[in-house]
């Protein structure tokens, strides 16, 4: 990949979000400064095996050591086999439960497996954390303790939150950082990449204990958190709007074309290939009036063709189509024209899909109402054209005049 250097400033720092303009500049800046170096640097992201099977936001962070790595840069990836005994506590507002090591190890065989669907195998560089960790000695961790205090701790969010309620913090829950931290420490590192709710682990521990150490600190790439199907809350098996990855093209595509539109920004900065340049593109096409439905639609095939290739993909959209878009569609379905703009709520009721105005209200409530296979939601949503279904019977192709 060969990019001018604002080029490549600009396409490591997509999606990152640190939640200070200040903080952002800063990074930015230290990046820049270490790619004008002209060397390769040597960049890793730590995962904490706690499941087995990893789904689409588990590989943010994989898609930007990704792209370090087609700029020439050297990638770790590291599998948390020591902290994971711990436990991370960064987004939580209960202690984590403890893993066995036994837990560890098996959940780890699958990682590498999953990763290298992103990463380039033969260009990345497998450790454990355990292999420093384990041997530090009581004192050694007394040291790196003395390079934080309480109130460090106590200020972030979710244990201020827990202190405010009453409920236990651990001691073992501080370690944390620490080990984490230390693992910058024992890689050396020029940059770590890792979610929002790692950047107390990256930006205080990991820079503090690397300077404590004599070593020039490390730039944070902290990656915004993808959203769920649901479009809202963070991408989560246990919530059950999670996109595995271990799956198939056509589930990986149909479930990215849930995605409401709100939240397709996210996930062309966060979940593709494409370029700072590629995704002003496609913001502007959508601002200047495509239909958001063919927008998702490339973006779920650009998803699953990532994971799967382009062949692949092509089997995804085509099953899509098929299963949804025109699933129990008769073959005499009715044109209805649609005369500049209007709500679909009126539309459905103006051409005697429903009874009445609140009918149709109900069923766009009740999830009854489909528009070119996706469930309309929004009882002020507008009619648009495609494939409309109202209730089990009720078909009509809605066409602009």
């Amino acid at each position: 990949m060969s990019l001018t250097l604002d080029q490549q400033v600009a396409l490591l720092v997509q999606g990152a979000e640190y939640g200070d303009e200040q903080l952002a500049k800063a990074m930015e800046a230290e990046l820049r400064a270490k790619l004008a170096e002209g060397r390769p640097l040597r960049v890793y992201c730590g995962y904490d095996p706690r499941t087995a099977d990893l789904h689409l936001g588990h590989t943010i962070t994989m898609r930007k050591l990704r792209q370090f790595q087609e700029l020439g840069h050297e990638v770790i990836f590291l599998i948390g086999s020591y902290t994971s005994l711990v436990g991370d506590p960064s987004d939580k507002d209960k202690t984590r439960p403890v893993m066995t090591p036994e837990d560890v190890s098996r959940n780890s065989e699958t990682y590498a497996g999953q990763a290298f669907k992103i990463l380039d195998s033969k260009k990345t560089r497998i450790r454990h954390n355990g292999e420093w960790l384990a041997n530090l000695r009581l004192l050694d961790l007394i040291k790196l303790a003395q390079n934080f205090t309480i109130q460090q701790f106590m200020d972030r969010e979710n244990f201020a939150r827990r202190w405010e309620k009453g409920e236990p913090i651990f001691l073992q829950e501080t370690f944390y950082a620490l080990m984490q931290g230390y693992d910058a420490v024992a890689l050396e590192t020029d940059v770590q990449v890792g979610g929002t709710d790692q950047l107390f682990n990256i930006i205080t521990a990991g820079r503090k204990l690397q300077e404590f150490f004599g070593q020039k600190p490390q730039v944070g790439i902290i990656m915004g958190i993808l959203p769920g199907t649901d479009g809202v809350v963070k991408m989560s098996k246990s919530l059950g709007n999670h996109i595995p990855l271990n799956s198939t093209p056509e589930d990986m595509y149909g479930k990215v074309m849930s995605v409401p539109d709100s939240a397709m920004g996210s996930y062309f900065r966060l979940a593709t290939r494409w370029t700072p340049d590629t995704v002003a593109k496609v913001e502007a096409s959508l601002q200047g009036g495509a239909h958001p439905r063919d927008i998702k639609m490339s973006l779920a095939w650009e998803i699953t063709s990532s994971f799967y290739g382009d062949a692949a993909a092509d089997v995804g959209q085509e099953h899509f189509r098929q299963v949804f878009q025109n699933k129990g569609t008769p073959d005499d379905v009715p044109t209805l024209k649609l005369n500049g703009e209007m709500k679909l709520v009126d539309f459905i009721a103006a051409n005697s899909l429903a009874k009445s105005k609140n009918e149709a209200r109900r069923l766009i409530e009740q999830g009854g109402v489909t528009l070119d296979g996706q469930k309309v939601t929004d009882v002020n949503a507008m009619a648009e054209p495609g494939m409309l279904q109202v209730g089990k019977r009720g078909f009509a192709r809605i066409e602009r005049n």
